[in-house]
């Protein structure tokens, strides 16, 4: 089947381009993008992904504010329409790396934008991700991330915020290739060899895109349970890597390194604030203060795993009709850790969302100051001994 993307010199192998390299489930193409104010705690998350060797392809868009999480999920087949457009929802690349068009029109739903999102820094190319099992390839994936700031509308419950540059934050990214299995579309565990053991387990993934009107930046670390960065066979395994960029067309100021120190409320995992120190290639030295503006948000209702959606199935599972699929949803997570039954799932207990709107305060290795947001992305899991969680 011929589509579009088949009239450009781009393939990658001797056929049409909706024929993936590989056949396995796991291999899909997607973006995420965010939207987010510190100022006003509010994060506005969203994006898409295609799966190919199931014709599907699905997409999200929702906020957190106040502690209460609101998703809209669409998805419908593949081929029927080749294109990056998902009912109401769309991603138009106006001028690919710069400006990225993304709407979601008047639906059933309460949400609804029309957003610019422009870049402030060149998209960073992350490490290979690669992971095996027992020698059968897991992870085969490249992702690239990028900084920028948006403009635009959101519409929310009747409510209306304009979005400008300078109050409003953005970050994305963009991933393709054979990622971890996500159920449902995963063999069943009963019948497969379990997977293999590591020889290192990773217990904290600390990645953040942020942006100030002077410098955006990038970095992400992963630590094993003792707090030592070292390469994981798994679906990240990049011990560390940033940069800082002042604009799209500077070649940017590699990191080398980082140190954190994070406070959290009471004895959860829910970030309230904390220190990080960057490295750059010169041995020079910029240090990050963030603050959480809100409580964190739980990428399940984005639709990737069995059960987020209400059919029990995920964002690239079949839903019985070619026709277009939307639903939402809303939790209020204002308390955390907190409960959650998904749908056709288990009952989850002591959940802390992963993804925050952060305020940013940046100290120059001159000791010039910058402020601004961040989009952090914490996971720990324990046990983790350098912040006391041993269980």
């Amino acid at each position: 089947m011929l589509t579009q993307y088949d009239e450009f010199p781009v393939h990658q192998t001797g056929h049409p381009f909706t024929r993936a390299s590989v056949s396995d489930y796991s291999f899909d193409d997607g973006y995420f993008f965010g939207v987010f104010s510190a100022d006003e705690g509010i994060f506005l998350y969203q994006g898409l992904r295609v799966n190919p060797n199931n014709n599907m392809i699905g997409g999200y868009a929702g906020v957190m504010t106040k502690g209460v999480q609101y998703t809209v999920r669409f998805k419908r087949p593949w081929q029927i329409n080749c294109d990056t457009r998902i009912g109401p929802y769309s991603v138009d690349f106006v001028k690919p790396f710069r400006e990225i068009h993304l709407a979601l029109a008047e639906n059933e739903s309460a949400l609804s934008f029309e957003l610019d999102w422009l870049a402030t820094a060149p998209a960073f190319e992350e490490a290979h991700h690669s992971a095996t099992s027992r020698g059968r390839v897991t992870t085969d994936q490249t992702r690239y991330t990028q900084a920028g700031k948006p403009r635009g509308w959101i519409e929310f419950k009747g409510r209306r915020l304009e979005v400008e540059p300078g109050a409003w934050w953005a970050g994305r990214d963009h991933s393709w290739g054979q990622y971890f299995e996500r159920p449902p579309l995963a063999p069943g565990s009963k019948w497969v060899t379990p997977p293999e053991i590591p020889a290192v387990r990773r217990a904290i993934r600390l990645w953040m895109i942020f942006s100030t009107p002077e410098i955006s930046g990038f970095f992400g670390l992963h630590e094993d349970a003792d707090g030592r960065q070292l390469v994981m066979n798994d679906m990240f395994g990049t011990p560390f890597e940033g940069q800082l960029a002042r604009s799209p067309d500077d070649e940017g100021i590699s990191l080398v390194s980082a140190e954190h120190k994070l406070e959290f409320q009471g004895k959860t995992k829910v970030m309230q604030k904390g220190r990080v120190v960057l490295t750059d290639i010169n041995g020079d030295h910029w240090q990050l203060e963030i603050e959480a503006a809100g409580k964190p948000w739980w990428p399940h209702t984005i639709g990737y795993g069995a059960g987020s959606w209400k059919d029990g199935g995920s964002m690239v599972s079949y839903p019985k009709t070619d026709e277009v699929q939307l639903e939402w949803d809303e939790f209020d997570w204002s308390e955390q850790p907190f409960e959650h039954e998904i749908y056709a799932g288990p009952k989850l207990k002591g959940i802390v969302g992963g993804e925050s709107v952060c305020s940013v305060k940046l100290t120059f290795p001159d000791g010039t100051v910058a402020t601004g947001a961040a989009h952090l992305e914490l996971f720990i899991d324990s046990p983790y001994r350098p912040y006391g969680f041993n269980d």
